[in-house]
């Protein structure tokens, strides 16, 4: 009988998997620091990323640092924010985020992944017309009606502009300059989002056929492993349980 992954194993992964995502993290903070100022309270953007930086556990230290760089105080490499639009397995569009410092490797890694992955990359707005910026809580309900009303009342009379329950999950759409009052009314009603943030959210999902939807979900994943990329978002309908 073969042994699973060791104790040791399992932990080295975690880290590798968390040392990933507080990657990510930094780079938002840099860049959120230096389209604005180095204050989170006179800076939406950066309040905003800082508090998903506490949320993943990340030390104030680490956020300091990275304010610090977002300021230029320790002449770091310039961040800035780029945006890759392309396509998927099945046509399915996609929209890839990133925060890089060298614009020559990012478009190359994920040109590499696209095309390694039934994907190719497109052209500026050859799919963000079928997006639409806008702020997004997701909540899980369960199918639960109580949770759901809950959700509702808190959420219009907080402002939003909609609720979408589907799939046992409540998702809160709001504008995005709403966003952060929304959040605030929705935690003090006691209400704890699965995932917050500004996002690209899709105008109209697109169904996708059963041979393309482990395909596509691979190559989400490996977009997401990119250290520069920042989101990936889709218009893909996918079955309850796959997540991507």
């Amino acid at each position: 009988m073969g042994r699973g992954p060791s104790i040791e194993g399992r932990k080295n992964a975690e880290d590798a998997k968390r040392a990933k995502v507080f990657t990510k993290l930094i780079r938002e903070i840099t860049v959120a620091t230096r389209a604005g100022v180095p204050d989170p309270s006179s800076n939406p953007r950066l309040r905003a990323a800082v508090d998903k930086a506490l949320s993943a556990n990340m030390t104030k230290d680490t956020i300091e640092r990275a304010i610090k760089r977002g300021s230029g105080a320790d002449g770091g490499a310039a961040m800035e924010e780029l945006r890759y639009e392309g396509y998927g397995p099945g046509g399915i569009a996609l929209i890839i985020d990133c925060f890089t410092d060298n614009q020559t490797r990012t478009v190359a890694d994920v040109r590499a992944v696209l095309n390694k992955n039934g994907g190719n990359l497109g052209t500026t707005n050859s799919v963000a017309f079928q997006f639409t910026r806008c702020g997004e809580l997701v909540f899980a309900t369960g199918g639960d009606e109580a949770k759901e009303e809950k959700v509702l009342e808190a959420a219009l009379d907080a402002g939003a502009d909609d609720v979408i329950n589907e799939n046992g999950e409540s998702t809160v759409i709001c504008a995005p300059e709403n966003f952060e009052s929304v959040q605030h009314a929705l935690i003090e009603a006691g209400l704890h989002a699965e995932h917050a943030g500004v996002t690209m959210r899709p105008n109209n999902r697109v169904a996708v056929t059963p041979e393309n939807v482990e395909a596509l979900q691979t190559l989400i994943d490996k977009l997401d492993a990119l250290d520069d990329v920042s989101e990936v978002s889709h218009n893909a309908a996918l079955p309850a349980g796959v997540d991507a």
